[in-house]
């Protein structure tokens, strides 16, 4: 299927093949009628993408500070090779559209194939022949209700928001700054809930279409004096009772118009994005309200209402996304608003970039922008061939790879190791988009991607099959690529409970091609120095100190359903205490600090069967730029420090102190390396099987899935 894709390096445009989206429980798989190009979001996002690495850093120095924190700890190198990974991708464009549906997932109710739905969201509601939409971003279309008006429906939805926002009643007199897209479907919307409202805007056809739309008052904002007087004058000196700001500016004039114009103790609420410098003054003399609108709804960017469908009950919140959705369209077939007058151009999907030049250099006047859809569009493939050009030759020996997921580790870590091993043929590559699967894929030279897979199960000249998904997905993968024969490296962790746990247990006591997983950190050139260091001198004492960092709460590993950041990442240094005794743990204690997730947080106390303890602090509380990890280890009289695996500082009973400097390296491309060989050779995996279970256990153990580590055999 044919998606519209911009590059965050360049800004450049490009209208691609990208494998058809998965269908997952709680959606659906919807055919797009017509999308709306959002004239002010996808604009500045565009313009963003096409100014250079100064100007980006310029516009976002929230991103800055990021980067200047990751330099402070991890160096020039490693900063810039993050940086850089980052702006070096493709990303889909829109958030509002209208479509049929294809497939209806499991849990998605109130959907059938055939029916007509509005879509929103951002990664979801697309610029894409096929779309995937969780079941509460999508909202059936009424009858009379035509595809175009319903494709205006999440710009709609924004602006009801808004209004819900400024807690607009009959008979108030609003003011909406800014005529834009936004500005006139909150002009009808406003109309429809009988508000007296005043538009201002300075274009002047813009101010015309308002009046057409039934705007009571509307004029240029050529001088600011006179919108104020006129304010005034038709609010019979009083000021309005609310004003909507829905311009797109960096000026902060609309902010400051605001206050001129309303009333004491009015409602100002910020729908757009303009300058944000309040004037104290202004605003407190008259005790006004500033909200800035977030999105179209209660449950936006909430993964438990987007992604997995728990909808808030509707006593406790009557407006959620979905119900704004709801709304927009039946006032739409009620004939009280009529979005698709707001349609000032429609394009073929095939000239999808010619609309975007016309919204970016802006050589004619233009409002509402459409993307029309083959009524027909040919039946999606399930694999992609790439270009050959991008494609590694095949060598003697050499073993075929193919990965399921690619997200920020496998770009920046796995793959860029993987392509310098001469004996590793790229095959397929799988993602539940399908946008970062074509665009992986072609950078590293992968032969095809896909979007389901079952193509990489099936493909004969897979050898290794990589898996880099959400963790939630990893027992499940393994255990269905065992059983197809395939070898498989998995990144940590290799599972989130005790029962995926058994199921891979049983799927290893069958014929197979060995299993992997991403515990790094014993590899590393000084964790092989260290364990020879200690070899005779145990049992050993050891205390592990992680400055983990802190995550946004949208962050996908803030999803209960991931099962946290202990099972996700402390299981790295519980192996590596396990790869240093050589010994199973026998038992784990933890403490938790108070006001800190416990699955993201703790102290752990382990005993090992050889004598040896380990105190684990794992924490999420500390400074950004203070060092990540440190490891002392005690024994026999000796002792050592690593810092980072930059510094190691080996202390002997007697003899010379021995202090070693390297630059950071965690063992990745040496895990990777004997991986590739074993199974090129047929031999061991580097990490027995057994101890990938016993990590596994006792990580959930001391994350709270187990109350005790329970035997530990599986042969």
């Amino acid at each position: 299927m044919k998606q519209l894709l911009q590059s965050l390096r360049d800004g450049s445009l490009e209208l691609v093949d990208v494998p058809p989206p998965v269908l997952r429980p709680e959606g659906v798989l919807v055919r797009t009628n017509f999308s709306v190009i959002s004239v002010g979001t996808e604009r500045m996002l565009a313009r963003l993408a096409r100014k250079s690495l100064f100007g980006k850093a310029r516009e976002r120095p929230d991103l800055v500070k990021k980067v200047w924190q990751k330099f402070r700890r991890e160096g020039l190198t490693a900063t810039w090779r993050a940086v850089w990974q980052k702006l070096d991708r493709l990303v889909p464009l829109g958030y509002s559209c209208v479509g049929e549906v294809l497939k209806v997932g499991e849990k998605a109710l109130g959907f059938q194939p055939g029916m007509l739905v509005a879509c929103a969201g951002a990664g979801y509601a697309s610029h894409a022949e096929i779309n995937y939409v969780p079941g509460l971003l999508a909202s059936p279309v009424p009858d009379g209700v035509c595809p175009e008006a319903a494709a205006y429906a999440t710009v709609g939805a924004i602006a009801l928001h808004g209004i819900r926002n400024a807690d607009c009643r009959v008979g108030e007199t609003v003011a909406v700054l800014g005529l834009g897209l936004l500005g006139q479907l909150s002009v009808q919307l406003l109309k429809a809930a009988g508000c007296w409202v005043v538009g201002l805007d300075p274009d002047g056809q813009r101010v015309e279409l308002a009046r057409q739309n039934g705007v009571d008052l509307a004029w240029e904002l050529s001088q600011p004096e006179t919108s104020v007087n006129a304010c005034r004058s038709a609010t019979r000196g009083r000021g309005v009772d609310a004003v909507l700001i829905t311009a797109a500016t960096a000026s902060n004039a609309p902010v400051e118009l605001a206050a001129e114009i309303a009333r004491d103790r009015a409602r100002v609420v910020m729908v757009g994005v303009t300058g944000m410098e309040i004037p104290r003054k202004a605003y407190y003399e008259k005790e006004l309200t500033f909200v800035v609108s977030r999105s179209y709804g209660p449950g936006r960017y909430d993964p438990q209402f987007e992604e997995h469908g728990h909808d808030y009950p509707i006593g406790y919140v009557r407006w959620t996304q979905t119900r704004n959705l709801e709304a927009f369209l039946q006032l739409a077939a009620q004939g009280r608003i009529h979005p698709e007058r707001l349609t000032t151009h429609r394009f073929p999907f095939e000239r999808a970039e010619a609309a975007m030049e016309l919204i970016l250099r802006g050589k004619e006047p233009y409002l509402g922008v459409l993307l029309e859809y083959p009524r027909e569009a040919a039946p999606p493939l399930g694999r992609v061939e790439l270009p050959e050009v991008s494609k590694r030759r095949a060598t003697v020996g050499s073993v075929g790879v193919s990965f399921v997921g690619a997200g920020d580790f496998a770009r920046s870590t796995l793959l860029p190791i993987l392509r310098k091993f001469p004996q590793v043929q790229f095959r397929g590559i799988v993602t539940a988009s399908g946008v970062s699967a074509r665009d992986v894929g072609s950078k590293f030279g992968f032969a095809w991607c896909a979007s389901s897979v079952e193509e990489l199960l099936s493909d004969t000249e897979t050898d290794i099959l990589f898996i880099a998904t959400r963790h939630s997905q990893h027992a499940e993968m393994v255990c269905r690529a065992l059983s197809a024969g395939k070898a498989v490296f998995c990144e940590k962790p290799l599972a989130i409970s005790l029962n995926q746990l058994q199921e891979i247990e049983q799927a290893l006591q069958q014929p197979n091609r060995g299993l992997m997983v991403g515990f790094n950190r014993r590899f590393s050139p000084f964790a092989r120095r260290l364990k020879q260091f200690f070899a005779a001198r145990k049992p050993l004492v050891m205390t592990y100190r992680v400055n983990a960092g802190s995550l946004s709460p949208d962050h996908w590993l803030a999803d209960p359903a991931e099962g946290g950041r202990i099972i996700g990442e402390a299981c790295h240094f519980i192996d590596l205490f396990h790869f240093l005794t050589d010994a199973p743990a026998t038992t784990v204690d933890r403490l938790s600090a108070e006001g800190v997730r416990p699955q993201d947080d703790g102290q752990f106390l382990l005993r090992y069967a050889d004598g040896s303890t380990a105190h684990l602090v794992y924490t999420t509380q500390g400074a950004a730029a203070f060092g990540k990890e440190r490891l002392e280890v005690h024994g026999g009289g000796a002792s050592a420090v690593l810092e980072d695996f930059r510094v190691l500082e080996l202390m002997p009973p007697t003899g010379r102190r021995e202090r070693l400097r390297s630059a950071t390296d965690k063992g990745h491309t040496e895990e990777l390396r004997e991986f590739i060989e074993a199974v090129r050779t047929g031999g061991p995996m580097p990490i027995p099987p057994e101890s990938l279970i016993e990590v596994t256990r006792t990580t959930l153990a001391a994350a709270g899935a187990l109350e005790e580590i329970p035997s530990r055999d599986i042969s």
